[in-house]
């Protein structure tokens, strides 16, 4: 992980406003910057969720969302999902799409969510031992009793609340 790498700083329309790094955005400046994260579902609907590495520096070892990621400076929305499920996991061969942005505020950062799903017949990934430290398909009812219980991360399970109303309401689920 590189404290150096540089973030564009957005206002909450999403226009970039400057650049900010790694360091300063997750040190409770609350510099607004943008990620994207990747719901990936299967056939069968379970949703695959990562366990993050030991090493990241919010929120190592929770479970969380199947790729999740932060856009670099100059970098397209699109280009950064792609970008990170490769990074993460070697997935290429999918088609994105979007089902909402939204603001999310820890004590240490501010980050505007740019999330996606997508749905595969593959039944594992080889993920980076340097990102992820395991990683497998939960189903729906898993993730609702892990939830609340420090399993998950509070990022995800607040996603995963409007990631299901909005499945729901588009007729998905």
């Amino acid at each position: 992980m590189n404290n150096n790498e540089l973030f564009p700083i957005i206002n909450e329309t999403g226009e970039v406003i400057g650049k900010a790094t790694r360091q300063q955005c997750h040190s409770g400046s609350k510099l607004l910057h943008p990620v994207v994260h990747l719901h990936i579902f299967n056939e069968q609907g379970a949703l695959y969720l990562q366990k993050r590495s030991l090493n990241k520096d919010i929120q190592p070892g929770k479970w969380d969302t199947a790729v999740g990621g932060h856009v670099d400076f100059g970098e397209a929305i699109d280009h950064a999902l792609m970008r990170e499920a490769r990074e993460e996991l070697a997935f290429t061969d999918f088609s994105p799409v979007h089902i909402f942005s939204y603001i999310f505020e820890s004590d240490r950062e501010r980050e505007m969510i740019n999330a996606f799903y997508t749905t595969t017949n593959r039944t594992s990934f080889a993920y980076d031992p340097e990102e992820v430290d395991d990683g497998r398909f939960w189903t729906i009812q898993e993730i609702d009793q892990a939830i609340g219980k420090g399993i998950l991360t509070p990022n995800f399970e607040q996603e995963y609340a409007k990631l299901i109303e909005a499945l729901k309401h588009n007729g998905v689920f």
